[in-house]
């Protein structure tokens, strides 16, 4: 009994920094909704270059996610890790220094580098580390990774207006990824360095499959980048305040945490296709208020978005992982799903601002986001659990 200590002990250490990384990677996005209108008015930057600072950071987790196998491979994960959490320290301070619209673009590279660099690596890890928790452990990961957008999206207006500076209410996310890094450092696993990243990083992108699941994370995770960009400037244009607006922002990311946290406990069956479903249902409910009933429920209709898309991200992550039995090759198809998926959320938020501009409202952009929830719950489809096997055998 006592041998099993220890390892009970870095257990429980492991999960503490599983939900504290997590916690890192989104708010210094979420934090720039509510904020926005300071933002622009201080440093020049218009809707659209609002919207680069959401749009940059997620382009660079999608190209950066091809490159995380080959990455882990050379380098390993622990390292990257800790790296990477001393980028987002960095880049989180150098917000207090921003005085122009392209230096904080700049910034938001600088953060959405490093949390490329984790989200890549990071389902590996918890594959390797929890190979019977998969589901449990993920649930978690995207839980603390969505409260950690809620907290963003909460904090940054209140330390502003207690600060007076918007640049504090940007700058205070140093502070937990430092305690993030410290405990990184002391608790996750030492390096394994295989050699093999790039030939399986080339081996996976000829499966269909691949492509597929890329596509259909893309397209959820694009409402979830708009919902973060323009939620809270929605609701502004309806006359909220800076707080207000941003609360509203928080609560949808609660729900996010909630559902993330809770369906991979709740979807104990194989196939996870209902439980997809569900979440994505839940989407078009949330969009279609949007679009159509904003003042009506604005309340219930976070709360329902943010349960949809917290849900299917966390459901999204553990269909990838189960595709594959090695924890190395799970770990990879999870990188390149994000990889592309990034890449397609990227855009969304522009292409909101772009219509905005053009129409004079947001309702376009929610209409956008209902078309891309009815595609992505045909294209689920085909993801059985009886296709795995197939959809990952290498091509003749």
């Amino acid at each position: 009994m006592a041998s099993d200590v220890p390892s009970r002990a870095a257990n429980v250490l492991l999960l503490a920094a599983v939900t504290l990384v997590g916690l890192n990677l989104r708010p210094f996005i979420t934090g720039i909704g509510p904020l926005a209108s300071d933002i622009g008015a201080q440093t020049g930057l218009d809707l659209r270059g609002i919207s680069l600072l959401t749009l940059v950071p997620m382009l660079l987790m999608g190209v950066f996610a091809f490159a995380g196998p080959f990455l882990q491979s050379r380098i390993g994960a622990r390292r990257l890790v800790i790296v990477s959490l001393a980028v987002l320290v960095a880049g989180s301070l150098l917000r207090l220094f921003a005085t122009n619209g392209w230096q904080m673009v700049g910034t938001a590279a600088l953060l959405g580098l490093g949390v490329a660099v984790i989200q890549a690596v990071f389902p590996g890890i918890v594959k390797k580390q929890f190979p019977r928790q998969v589901g449990v452990v993920m649930g978690l990961y995207s839980a603390a990774l969505m409260g950690g957008g809620a907290v963003g999206a909460q904090v940054a207006p209140l330390v502003a207006t207690a600060t007076g500076s918007w640049r504090a209410g940007l700058a205070w996310m140093a502070v937990p990824a430092a305690l993030a890094l410290g405990l990184a450092a002391c608790c996750l696993p030492r390096d394994t360095v295989a050699t093999q990243g790039g030939a399986r990083t080339s081996a996976l992108l000829r499966r269909p499959r691949v492509w597929l699941l890329m596509v259909c994370f893309g397209l959820v995770n694009g409402g979830y980048s708009t919902v973060v960009a323009w939620l809270a400037p929605f609701y502004q244009e309806h006359g909220w305040s800076i707080a207000t607006s941003g609360s509203l922002l928080a609560i949808m990311a609660v729900s996010q945490a909630l559902a993330a946290l809770l369906l991979p406990m709740l979807a104990r069956r194989r196939d996870l296709r209902p439980w997809l479903w569900l979440t994505l249902a839940m989407q078009a409910a949330g969009f279609a208020a949007l679009a159509f009933r904003p003042e009506a429920a604005p309340l219930a209709s976070a709360i329902l978005l943010g349960a949809g898309l917290g849900g299917c991200f966390a459901l999204s992550m553990i269909v990838a992982l189960d595709h594959l039995p090695d924890p190395a090759e799970a770990g990879a198809l999870s990188a390149l799903m994000q990889g592309g998926g990034f890449l397609i959320t990227a855009l969304p938020p522009w292409i909101v601002a772009v219509l905005h501009d053009v129409t004079g409202s947001f309702v376009a952009g929610w209409v956008l986001h209902l078309i891309s929830v009815a595609v992505v719950a045909i294209l689920y489809w085909r993801v059985t659990p009886a296709s795995y096997a197939g959809a990952m055998r290498a091509p003749d």
